[in-house]
């Protein structure tokens, strides 16, 4: 039973503002420096984080072309329909194509043009290069020992990782007369 009196403590960063020390909060902004190192290996060729996370599950060297949308979303950790709107965004841009299955009509297939595949080439470097300099303060060893502590926090809680938890229920109005 956890006691309701029990503090959490505030860290008092060297930079920014103090952050709690909870997982939450200091996911949140693990994941703001990692989605901006991000952002910033891809901002020159206009693409978001996530169009560029797409185009990483996608490619023809290490992705999965003309894998289904469903599946994609469940990769990217977002809704089918966001994946959707990112995918028809990459298409608008003639880097990613989508054709409908032969096995199931109902399934979409997508994969990165010769265009995409020429961009992603080009940026996967420097996004590579920016993910690795956000764990520079840690050494090699540190670096393993962090990304498979969050594994398997994220294998255990695996339940708890659906598209759109923690979003503001709408709610209903209910006119009582």
């Amino acid at each position: 039973m956890t006691d309701p009196e029990r503090q959490v403590p505030l860290l008092l960063l060297r930079d920014g503002p103090p952050v709690r020390r909870i997982p939450l909060a200091l996911a949140r902004r693990f994941f703001q420096i990692c989605t901006g190192a991000s952002a910033e290996a891809v901002t020159e060729a206009d693409l978001t984080p996530l169009e560029f996370a797409v185009m990483a599950y996608v490619n023809s060297t290490d992705g999965e072309p003309d894998i289904d949308q469903s599946a994609l979303a469940a990769r990217l950790g977002v809704d089918r329909n966001s994946t959707s709107l990112l995918v028809g965004s990459l298409e608008s841009k003639g880097l990613l194509e989508r054709r409908v299955s032969d096995a199931d009509r109902r399934a979409r297939l997508v994969r990165l043009t010769p265009r995409g595949e020429k961009l992603f080439a080009k940026l996967h470097p420097k996004a590579i290069e920016r993910q690795e300099q956000v764990l520079d303060v840690l050494d090699p060893a540190e670096r393993d020992v962090l990304l498979d502590l969050l594994v398997r926090v994220i294998e255990a809680n695996r339940d708890l990782a659906r598209p759109g938890a923690g979003r503001r229920k709408r709610s209903v109005n209910r006119q009582t007369t």
